[in-house]
């Protein structure tokens, strides 16, 4: 068992406890090495399965064994690609990424797969899920001149380091880095012609491998996600390993170990992050959730007439607690799925009523009756707030609330972009005071042990610290700095300046980028009822190659140009 570490201290909440968004997902990684097969579509569809897990940008990158073609943009996977852009990208390997910002803000220069070329030859593409905690100090030691970050990720970091190693491939490079890197860290990225895959000593994000089992020369699937490998119908092999680099290409799949295993899986994700449809360490999201509903119903009883889930999440949740209780399950809210994300309208107004927009309840299922409505975990309160005042709007006798998570008292630093604890409900509220807020009836969380139990994961082999507030990998100051630790701050000439005036003024960034509307649950289904074939049109190509953006059918410079050589930019496309 290796040290842990407590943070924070606990400071008094203010009244803007309560005016935050809920919790923002990770991000998505997908990679494919399939000789024959249409590599960038079966990116596409991999990328749609992920996309619950982040919906700023998304981006694809294809080798063909000479060059790597990046295409990416700001927005949903089907608002990014269509059919023209798709056909372009002709390859063996991609890399595929859909981003939620957990470092950086929401920039098209931070949206991945990042791109650099090696300093031993040919390019670098690498899609990352997860956060380092000692990113301040790993950009410290980048050579100002040649390494500098084009992007404000952690990401573009570790593609720069891997970029800057002088082996003579990139999986020797990859072995020098990965053991350099701490915190959470799911990775896809490839070169020219090889896939590679490699997960943290402590596997606290899911990474799983699958196999074409159709495909005469074997073909082979990276994912964050189970779900991921269903859609392009792959069959699960096994997860990537805590500490293990797998290395894909015409000799098959080899695997490296680069650090000792010391599991921590992320209990959140069985709360929130994570498909009902994907398995993690062998077990069904779907199973875990309804089971910790049924523990529930278990620990917090009530006396009531209907159970109603809030959609989606909390629906496994509400039919365990229904079927443990004996009381009916309903459906007492209608979700819009067509609704959008609210933070990007300039309205206060609109973003205050976005939980209107998504959610509306069903005034004759409801009225009259004794509600227990079931969600999967509390924030900053604002959603059930505004639930509880829409159900007795709608005329409920009684709302009871219940809650399928523990508590969230700490803030993440390992990919989920949680506030400063400070802005967390439950960081100095008790249950009592929280309900009193909520104006619920009752409110009840279910137990950590209970949540645990329902993962079928001995406790020590769980990242609980969402929760409890003890970190499985250290944290050093720098990572408190908050999502932002790389951006440049006033009067900041250099990223050492930039670090130095950070450290200074202990600045803590929080949620800036994410979304304001005080609904928590609008990026799990969001595209459900989508169609999920590519569109035609709507968006200009935008490729990044050798840190530019040259347009399709462009070779790449010669070897004494890949260093920053200021190349051609076609109409249409962003410059890098």
């Amino acid at each position: 068992m290796p040290d842990v570490a407590r943070f924070g201290a606990n400071p008094a909440a203010g009244s803007e406890l309560f005016d935050e968004p809920g919790p923002r997902d990770a991000c998505g990684v997908f990679g494919v090495w399939a000789p024959g097969e249409d590599v960038a579509n079966l990116a596409y569809y991999g990328l749609y399965a992920l996309q619950h897990r982040g919906q700023e940008a998304a981006g694809i990158a294809v080798g063909d064994g000479r060059t790597v073609v990046v295409f990416k943009e700001l927005g949903l996977v089907a608002q990014v690609f269509d059919e023209i852009t798709l056909s372009s990208l002709s390859g063996h390997v991609a890399v595929g990424h859909t981003r939620y910002s957990t470092t950086g803000s929401s920039t098209w220069e931070n949206a991945q797969p990042s791109y650099r070329t090696a300093r031993f030859g040919g390019p670098i593409a690498l899609g990352h899920n997860g956060n380092l905690t000692n990113i301040v100090e790993l950009a410290q030691g980048l050579d100002a001149g040649r390494d500098r970050l084009r992007a404000t990720t952690d990401s573009d970091l570790i593609t720069a380091m891997l970029a800057d190693h002088s082996g003579p491939t990139l999986a020797d490079a990859a072995m020098a880095v990965l053991p350099r890197l701490a915190g959470a860290f799911s990775l896809v990225f490839a070169d020219a012609s090889t896939l590679y895959a490699a997960r943290d000593p402590h596997g606290i994000h899911p990474l799983v491998l699958g196999r074409l089992d159709e495909h005469p020369d074997g073909a082979w699937i990276v994912a964050s996600e189970t779900a991921a490998l269903d859609i392009v119908g792959a069959t699960f092999v096994r997860e990537v390993q805590p500490g293990e680099m797998i290395v894909i290409d015409a000799a098959g799949v080899r695997s490296h170990t680069f650090a000792e295993a010391s599991p921590h899986g992320c209990l959140f994700e069985y709360v929130y992050l994570a498909r009902p449809d994907t398995a993690i360490a062998g077990r069904s999201v779907h199973a875990t959730r309804v089971d910790v509903g049924r523990q529930l119903a278990r620990e917090a009883p009530v006396e009531a007439d209907l159970v109603i889930p809030v959609p989606q999440s909390g629906v496994p949740a509400a039919v365990g607690y229904a079927e443990q209780a004996g009381i009916p399950f309903g459906e007492g809210l209608v979700k819009n799925s067509y609704v959008g994300r609210t933070f990007i309208q300039p309205s206060q107004t609109i973003r205050q009523r976005g939980i209107r927009l998504k959610l509306n309840p069903l005034r004759d299922v409801i009225e009259g009756r004794r509600l227990v409505v079931v969600d999967d975990s509390i924030v900053r309160g604002n959603t059930q707030r505004a639930l509880v005042r829409m159900l007795r709007e709608a005329g409920a006798a009684e709302v009871h609330i219940r809650i399928s998570s523990p508590p969230v008292r700490w803030p993440c630093f390992y990919g989920i972009d949680f506030a400063t604890r400070d802005e967390l409900i439950a960081s100095d509220a008790g249950v009592e005071e929280i309900r009193a807020s909520l104006g619920a009836d009752s409110l009840a969380y279910v137990s950590l042990e209970g949540l645990v139990a329902a993962s079928h994961q001995p406790a020590q082999a769980l990242c609980r610290a969402c929760f409890d507030g003890v970190y499985p990998v250290p944290l050093t100051e720098s990572a408190k700095l908050g999502k932002h630790r790389l951006e440049p701050v006033a009067g900041a000439q250099t990223t050492a300046d930039m670090i130095a005036e950070a450290m200074r003024r202990k600045v803590t960034l929080g949620m800036n980028g994410a979304d304001p509307s005080p609904d928590n649950h609008d990026d799990v289904d969001l595209a459900d009822d989508a169609d999920p074939a590519p569109r035609a049109g709507g968006n200009p190509v935008t490729r990044e190659e050798n840190g530019l953006a040259p347009g399709p059918g462009l070779d790449p410079p010669p070897a004494a140009d890949r260093h920053g050589a200021q190349r051609p930019e076609p109409a249409g496309a962003r410059q890098a």
